[in-house]
This record gives C-alpha cells, structure tokens and sequence, in this order.
C-alpha cells in the first residue's frame, strides 16, 4: 500500500490537495512504512478541473492521499481514480504519527475502508 501526503516540508500535513506542489510518497513494507520518493505537481494550470486531474495523474500510483484540506468535487475525483482521500486530524499533523496510526489500525483492527483500500492494493 502506498500513501501520498501533500506536504511543504515533508514531515508535516500541511497543504490543500489542489495547492499542492510536492507529494511525499511512502510505502508499507510489511509492517514498516518506508519513504519511497517526491512526486512533484508544480505545474500551474487556471482551468480547475484540469488542475485536479493533473494532480490525481501525479499520484496515480498511491492507495491512499493524505492532505490538510481537499474540496468536495476533488475528493470525488480522486476516489473515482481508486485514490482513498484522507484528511488530517489536526493542523500540521506529522506524518510519522499518521503513520504510526495507520499501522497501528492495519494491525489491529482496520475500519472498513481501509480493509477495501488494502484488498485493492495486493
């Protein structure tokens, strides 16, 4: 399974999903999350539903976005492309501790979604 966090600094969930310039991509590795790469998004594009689409292309290989904030018509959009949108639970949230959390679910006891979005990613 692979999340991509919308980040300004790549520890924090701090950006809006279509303000986003740079997507840190990690990956779950057994039982580990591991940092995988930068997807940059940098291009600027006026028309919005061609900036939400150039986005979604950017993270098209993740299971899971992460993001400080996401618009109703973008959170459709990615889920339409097998994307599970994610808001953080708090401003500027680490992403080590998201990740903890969600490890901690996996082993535990998932919620549904995330049982469906680790059934598509095998």
């Amino acid at each position: 399974m692979k999340i991509a966090f919308a980040s300004t600094d790549g520890v924090h969930i701090n950006e809006h999903f279509g303000w986003c310039k740079e997507f840190y991509l990690y990956e779950l590795d057994g039982s580990e999350f591991k940092f995988v790469k930068i997807i940059e998004s940098k291009d600027e594009i006026q028309d919005e539903l061609d900036k939400l689409t150039y986005k979604i292309e950017s993270i098209q290989e993740a299971n899971i976005v992460c993001v400080a904030q996401i618009g109703p018509k973008a959170s459709t959009m990615v889920k339409t492309a097998n994307i599970y949108p994610l808001k953080s639970t708090n401003e500027n949230e680490l992403i080590s501790d998201f990740l903890a959390t969600l490890s901690r679910l996996i082993n535990n006891n998932p919620p549904l979604w995330l049982k469906a979005v680790l059934a598509r990613s095998v």
